[in-house]
């Protein structure tokens, strides 16, 4: 995920993560615990730990499931961390707090996880991925009564990941990749050449598991770069966490059905309430975006005539203006965000969240990288956040010297490690770095 660094200052986050504060239901579901197939994460503490983030129990006429959690934040946390440990992408987490920095947020603040999803407007059969969303729900077979969900990459602008109709093809764990000839001359073209075959392992971006489409040369498949998930970074594959990808492979059959849809814009009633779910079209529609309004207006309208509610037209324009992609009701008197915010269920800060990178101490030993220097501590921390994100990642950790904070790379076993991890902050940071020789780093 490129981040470019000019003049000491981290630049603009990509794919227009600044969008309004979190809203969602005022109705909360019980609480259910992960299920079995997903990692432990264990808290000593009064408030739960355990939410409902993937599997749902599903009633026929239900549209919705899901609620809304939250979290105090701890020093250090990045939003990327929480996002994964409850199962969200970088997309739902951060236009979930747009009013947080996602590699640096303060201690003590509101991290809101917005677990709550409106179905896409699909069959529910096999595998539906809403682009729009950056989100799948499967319907296991013989299981009407649930839905598991998963965030997901999916491809940029120029790769877009196709819609329509298809199915699973095949299924293989621990692939190689044969890179396509497009994507080699891509990065020829950036001076990244790749080999004409990668072997399954830490260098391999389909991760662990892929699952080819009847779509030629898509795949729904793993990753090694996991902090991309709910961003469009692929070449036109679907990307999930390997956590999530090693369960889905599990459970799903060559031959299930997958419908790839672009809805932005969700309705459903859940209860006695309707909610209105908005996202920002994706590049590719944009122009569409009048039209698809004036049909979610028209659906609205219908479902709340099918109960004779009334809706709050002055609610629906403010939820489609800042499109934070949460469900919010929509009903004359409904709920608004100060009170959906109290009604959240609150858990407890887990010790460590899942995935987490963990940065290994320098030695006197080690090769280590001079990343950049500033003035700031905060800008040094959000750049080390950065580093330590990339995929596979980078370690690094920010270094107090002569009242400035210098951002330290490593360590690294040897200079060629060194030297081929420098490569790695050029092209995707835009930066010239030093490596560093051992016993050359400032340990105050």
């Amino acid at each position: 995920m490129p981040i470019v660094i000019q003049n000491r200052a981290v630049s603009p986050l990509p794919l227009a993560i600044v969008a309004a504060l979190s809203m969602l239901l005022s109705g909360c579901q019980s609480l259910a615990i992960f299920s079995d197939s997903q990692p432990e994460r264990i808290v000593l503490n009064s408030k739960p730990d355990h939410i409902a983030s993937h599997e749902f129990n599903l009633d026929a006429e239900q549209g919705m499931v899901g609620t809304l959690a939250s979290i105090t934040s701890r020093e250090n946390d990045t939003l990327s961390d929480i996002g994964r440990h409850y199962g969200l992408g970088f997309n739902d987490i951060t236009i979930a707090n747009a009013d947080l920095d996602p590699w640096t947020p303060p201690a003590d603040q509101t991290v809101l996880l917005p677990l709550s999803f409106v179905l896409p407007d699909a069959p529910r059969k096999g595998i539906v991925l809403n682009l729009a969303n950056m989100r799948m729900f499967y319907y296991p077979k013989n299981q009407a009564s649930t839905v598991l969900t998963y965030p997901v990459g999916i491809g940029r602008q120029g790769w877009n990941t196709p819609l329509g109709q298809t199915q699973i093809v095949a299924k293989k764990a621990n692939p190689d990749w044969t890179v396509p000839e497009s994507i080699h001359r891509e990065h020829q073209a950036l001076g990244d050449p790749l080999p004409k075959v990668i072997h399954a392992g830490p260098d391999n971006p389909l991760g662990s598991y892929a699952m080819p489409l009847g779509f030629n040369g898509y795949l729904i498949h793993g990753t090694n770069k996991p902090y991309g998930i709910g961003m469009q970074v692929s070449h036109g594959c679907v990307q999930l966490y390997p956590e999530d990808i090693e369960v889905l492979f599990s459970k799903v059959d060559v031959g299930t059905a997958v419908r790839i849809v672009h809805q932005p814009y969700l309705a459903a009633w859940q209860e006695d309430m309707l909610y209105l779910e908005a996202h920002h079209p994706l590049e590719k529609w944009e122009k569409q975006q009048k039209q698809l309004q004036k049909e979610i207006r028209k659906k609205l309208q219908q479902l709340a005539a099918e109960k004779q509610a009334t809706v709050d037209w002055a609610k629906v324009e403010r939820i489609l203006q800042r499109a934070d992609g949460v469900p919010a009701p929509v009903l004359t008197e409904s709920a608004d965000l100060p009170d959906m915010i109290a009604n959240a269920v609150q858990l407890a800060h887990p010790e460590q969240f899942y995935g987490q990178p963990v940065i290994d101490e320098l030695s006197d030993s080690d090769w280590s990288i001079l990343a950049a220097n500033f003035e700031n501590e905060t800008d040094a921390q959000k750049l080390a956040a950065m580093l330590n994100h990339q995929g596979p990642p980078i370690p690094a950790r920010k270094v107090a010297k002569d009242g400035n904070y210098q951002v330290v790379a490593g360590p690294f076993k040897n200079k060629k490690e060194a030297k081929t991890v420098a490569q790695r902050i050029k092209l995707n940071f835009d930066m010239e770095v030093k490596a560093l020789e051992p016993k050359q780093v400032s340990r105050n």
